[in-house]
């Protein structure tokens, strides 16, 4: 290999590119600092022995802008100063090209999650619905945006400005969610190894507040009249309705089964909500409403063909059946007013969280036997204040036959 007769300057590198390709040109002065001639080009180089001994070549740059003789001079000295640290600038250089995507990340996170391998709190798995919202925000938000990056290169302010920009596209409430997956996904990548902190956490998000909200009388008597007037598939006007009754989540309605329910015990046996299995008891109003509903099949409230709502397209038909309530009007709104209702009528926290399944297992105990009594009548006054607002009557009093007791011998 030729070996300038000096330090590589312009004149060298113009002859050069009359040699055939591959040919290197050494410095005179920097050990391991060359230039190789392309067919195209001419890139500057830099050989090196790493650590174990071992031999590498690393590739500076392209002759031409940025990098000249003297700039690619520069950086192979300060590259064999990270060699003589310790350090691989040539392994360094190829693991990055390789690193895993924020994409490929998400792929190995969601594959985890449906093969039941991702637990989350209280060490349960992901549910179905669940992994299916993950899917959709990934693919219409992070994929898009942050697909393509490498794991280790995102910054907190990279979050930052995706949280903005879908803020911006899709409205706050669906940031706040899409950073709180991003979230998860990085913590998986750094419980993996794959790099040391979340840049997730610090990220200040939107407040949520659809939370605090409750519906309206107004808004109640307007849904009310909606349910009664309306001429859609009828498991929509019935869905929202035995939300509003039961303060259900909309996904526990949609999925209900006609094995889940108990009709003479008036509770519904639930295997699969967001806090796991879970006893609900049903109020007079919603055993009234599964009995009437105008749908065959396993399902209580199933789409046209028969099958289970996806949340997302349940949401838009509700929101159809609205009208012109406001945006945040939405089938999670009836759980958080129904919750409301029940603490205006002066039932304790316990009670309602029995009601509405945000209960832990000392307090399912407690409910299951002795006090079914006590969350039966707790459901039918909270449904029933709930069919005042929305502007139906007055239910008819019940006529309950009292047991004769034997006479005994004189």
């Amino acid at each position: 290999m030729p070996v300038a007769s000096g330090k590589i300057g312009h004149r060298d590198l113009a002859k050069l590119e009359t040699a055939p390709s591959k040919t290197i040109l050494w410095d005179a002065f920097l050990k391991g600092f060359g230039a190789r001639r392309w067919s195209d080009h001419i890139s500057f180089i830099l050989m090196f022995r790493n650590r174990e001994g071992r031999q590498r070549l690393y590739t500076i740059g392209r002759y031409g802008s940025p990098w000249s003789p003297t700039t690619a001079r520069e950086e192979a000295t300060r590259l064999l100063y990270e060699v003589a640290a310790g350090r691989d600038p040539a392994t360094e250089k190829i693991s990055a090209r390789r690193a895993t995507t924020v994409e490929e990340l998400c792929d190995m996170y969601m594959s985890d999650a449906e093969e039941g391998r991702l637990l989350i709190r209280g060490g349960r798995e992901k549910k179905a619905t669940t992994i299916e919202t993950d899917k959709s925000r990934i693919r219409c938000h992070i994929a898009p945006e942050l697909g393509k990056r490498t794991v280790t290169a995102v910054t907190q302010a990279d979050i930052e400005k995706f949280m903005h920009d879908v803020a911006r596209d899709s409205g706050k409430p669906s940031a706040s969610r899409t950073v709180g997956l991003l979230g998860a996904v990085f913590q998986y990548a750094v419980k993996h190894k794959m790099r040391p902190d979340n840049p997730v956490r610090g990220v200040e998000r939107y407040a949520d507040r659809q939370r605090k909200r409750r519906l309206t009388d107004e808004e109640y008597a307007a849904i009310g009249r909606a349910i009664r007037a309306s001429e859609a598939w009828p498991s929509v006007p019935d869905a929202t309705k035995f939300l509003a009754l039961t303060g259900w989540r909309s996904g526990e309605a949609l999925g209900l089964k006609r094995a889940d329910v108990d009709v003479a015990r008036r509770t519904a046996l639930l295997g699969d909500t967001k806090t796991g299995r879970s006893m609900r008891p049903l109020a007079h109003r919603a055993i009234e409403v599964l009995r009437t509903v105008k749908t065959v099949g396993d399902l209580f409230f199933p789409t046209v063909s028969g099958v289970r709502y996806q949340p997302g397209f349940f949401t838009r038909m509700f929101r159809e059946l609205v009208g012109d309530l406001p945006e945040d009007v939405t089938p999670h709104i009836l759980r958080h007013s129904f919750a409301s209702v029940a603490n205006d009528l002066g039932f304790t926290d316990a009670t309602v969280a029995a009601l509405l399944g945000h209960v832990g297992q000392t307090m399912t105990s407690r409910y299951q036997h002795s006090a079914d009594a006590v969350l039966l009548q707790a459901a039918d006054a909270v449904a029933d204040e709930t069919a005042r607002l929305m502007g139906e009557a007055a239910p008819e009093g019940e006529v309950v036959p009292l047991r004769r007791e034997p006479q005994t011998q004189r």
